[in-house]
Parts: structure tokens; sequence; C-alpha cells
């Protein structure tokens, strides 16, 4: 269980930094304030990084 809440944490850490990195205001515990494109650009941004740092992963340029 301690792997899951590893993830978790890290992937909370992730949100909260690239929230701050696109302007967000992001905040721990519940966001209600946020508008729907603010919360899915928080998302998006998520993925995207991912992406690319699977995509450099994959080809060597740790």
């Amino acid at each position: 269980m301690t792997s899951n809440k590893q993830a978790k944490s890290a992937m909370d850490k992730f949100k909260m930094e690239v929230a701050s990195e696109i302007g967000v205001p992001l905040k721990e515990g519940y966001n209600g304030h946020l508008t729907s494109a603010q919360a899915g650009s928080i998302g998006g941004e998520m993925v995207r990084k991912m992406i690319k740092r699977q995509e450099e992963q994959m080809s060597g340029n740790n």
C-alpha cells in the first residue's frame, strides 16, 4: 500500500507544480472555485508533460 500512497503523493505534487506553472490557483483539498477550463488545462498540461518525458526516455535523451 505504501507505493500507492507514494504514487498519489507524487501525482499531487506534479499537479500542484503544473498548476503553478500555468497560473491556475490550485490549492490542496477541494477546488470548486476552479472553472472547467482551468481544471482541464491542468490535466491537459500534465498529460503533455508525461508524454514528453516518455518520448525523451524512449529516445534515450534523459
